[in-house]
């Protein structure tokens, strides 16, 4: 669990294992889109929250796992739908003035 405290048995560590697949995607569409803002914590968090919160969850364990599965077709959706929601994203946190708090 991301938030346990101590040590971790081997269910905390597998649940640990799990994310979305989409954070890492979009984690990077957002260094692609605003790479001279990478300093700026707070705002990069907005967008990734905002952005994430508008595509689908895919759990998953192993990265590698999706990659295999994923059709050349499904994957361009994916980046696609990742750009859009990142974009979005940007202007939806820009337009509510966000300051970065440096």
């Amino acid at each position: 669990m991301l938030f346990a405290s101590g040590p971790k048995s081997r269910s905390d560590a597998d649940a640990d294992a799990i994310h979305n697949y989409y954070e890492r995607m979009v984690q990077e569409e957002i260094q692609r889109a605003l790479p001279d803002r990478q300093h700026e914590f707070d705002l990069l968090a907005d967008i990734a929250c905002v952005a994430l919160n508008h595509l689908p969850p895919r759990y998953i364990r192993y990265q590698v796992d999706m990659v295999f599965y994923l059709s050349p077709r499904e994957r361009m959706e994916m980046e696609d739908k990742v750009t859009k929601a990142v974009a979005d994203a940007i202007v939806f946190v820009e337009a509510r003035g966000h300051r970065d708090a440096e």
